[in-house]
């Protein structure tokens, strides 16, 4: 049984191909299920962001094309349309894809943490439907173990580079004082928190949050000084905003053209700032053609990205060393795995040998044979049935002139070479 990713990213494919293939969480589980159910595939979990889509397999499938008709059918799209961005990863380069992906170092955003949270809600909810395999539930507890080194021995997160912090400062380019304009923030989970938090630590005029989930926005609010809405008083407040930014997991836009273009108007024409961070998109692509809307996505913040990745850079290529040692010792246990089999049958032959010499011992004691002629008849039976296979295949490998396979008998008892004085 081989393990392999099956997937596509910021790096293959663009943000109107990645939002169609989100899984919304509350499909997940039954995905997963649908999944281990194609034939020789054993274990499965899934990890869907705004960033990318990626199937992590234990499986014996050798063709691609039933992992790629089955991403297809579950989101009602044709293989064609999604072939062209795929990539596929078997084996090792499985393990490094999975501990790179944890450790941040093949994000957008070069070094950011929270791709190893969503990595863990990925095992969680596999682990929760039953679809994890013995590898694959390994190999995610070794991806957060390399991650964590790689935060602790590098300098990885030590610049605050994130899509949230790339919104921010995009925003301080537009608007030179943020301290004199409003922020209404929609959505409650930790990109929103982190935008939250850099707005404040640059001194936001005034803050609103939106959440479908009123107590939630209420919390996240209460932290930064600001106030709550619901989503259902967004109309009545989204004239108010100067900066807007949404990250939610909607999987229809919140905010359409004509309601972002009646708050313009109501402000009159002031422009309005907008950074959408979700993926599907929570605000309709159309809006970008308003006048006074600035709309940008996640594909648009790469530029302010780049400019703080240097320093993450010069970590990343110590990161990048520590992951060939842990790949290294992954793969090691990997292959320990598949010779376990044989581990056991050697010890079960071993152990019916034992019970076979015991028994014939024990028979021996009945019959009245001396304590010391039954151990020593013991001992003989099972020395000699230990090792007379052993000894037939040794010889039979002289006869047919196998050097290699008594080289490795020596090798496999620690004998002694007969060369040595």
């Amino acid at each position: 049984m081989s393990i392999l990713t099956l997937g596509l990213s910021h790096h293959t494919a663009p943000l109107c191909v990645r939002e169609r293939l989100v899984l919304p969480s509350d499909r997940l589980a039954s995905a997963l299920r649908d999944l281990v159910a194609i034939p020789d595939v054993e274990g499965a979990a899934i990890l869907s962001t705004c960033n990318r889509t990626e199937l992590y397999c234990e499986s014996d499938v050798t063709q691609s094309e039933v992992l790629i008709d089955w991403i297809a059918r579950q989101q009602q799209m044709s293989p064609g349309d999604i072939r062209p961005y795929l990539y596929q990863h078997r084996g090792a380069d499985t393990i490094r894809h999975m501990f790179r992906v944890a450790s941040g170092l093949d994000s957008m955003v070069l070094g950011e943490p929270q791709i190893l949270g969503q990595l863990k809600q990925a095992y969680q909810t596999a682990n929760a439907a039953g679809t994890l395999g013995k590898v694959l539930s390994r190999l995610f507890h070794h991806a957060f173990s390399a991650a964590k080194k790689v935060r602790t021995d590098t300098a990885i997160g030590s610049s605050p580079v994130s899509v949230a912090f790339a919104a921010v400062r995009l925003a301080q380019r537009i608007f030179d004082d943020l301290s004199e304009q409003t922020a209404l923030l929609i959505g409650a989970g930790d990109t929103i928190e982190l935008t939250a938090r850099h707005l404040a630590e640059n001194r936001i005029g005034r803050l609103i949050v939106a959440n479908r989930t009123f107590d939630r926005a209420h919390a996240l609010a209460s932290q930064f000084g600001g106030f709550a809405i619901s989503l259902d008083e967004l109309p009545l407040h989204l004239a108010k905003a100067d900066i807007l930014v949404s990250s939610t997991s909607s999987p229809l836009p919140i905010l359409g053209k004509g309601s972002v273009e009646s708050a313009i108007r109501a402000r009159k024409h002031k422009p309005m700032f907008m950074v959408d961070l979700a993926v599907p998109r929570d605000i309709e692509a159309e809006v970008e053609q308003l006048p006074d809307a600035y709309l940008y996505t996640v594909d648009d913040l790469k530029d302010t990205i780049e400019e703080n990745f240097e320093s993450r850079r010069e970590a990343a290529k110590k990161a990048e060393e520590i992951l060939d040692v842990e790949v290294a010792h992954f793969v090691g246990w990997l292959r320990a795995q598949g010779v376990n089999t044989t581990i056991c049958d050697v010890r079960a032959h071993a152990q019916e040998l034992r019970d076979r010499a015991l028994s014939k011992a024990l028979r021996a004691l009945r019959n009245g044979r001396a304590p010391e002629d039954a151990l020593q008849l013991l001992a003989d039976t099972l020395t000699n049935q230990l090792l007379h296979t052993p000894s037939l295949q040794i010889r039979m490998a002289g006869i047919n002139e196998r050097p290699d396979l008594v080289a490795a008998a020596r090798e496999l008892f620690q004998l002694k070479d007969p060369s040595d004085p």
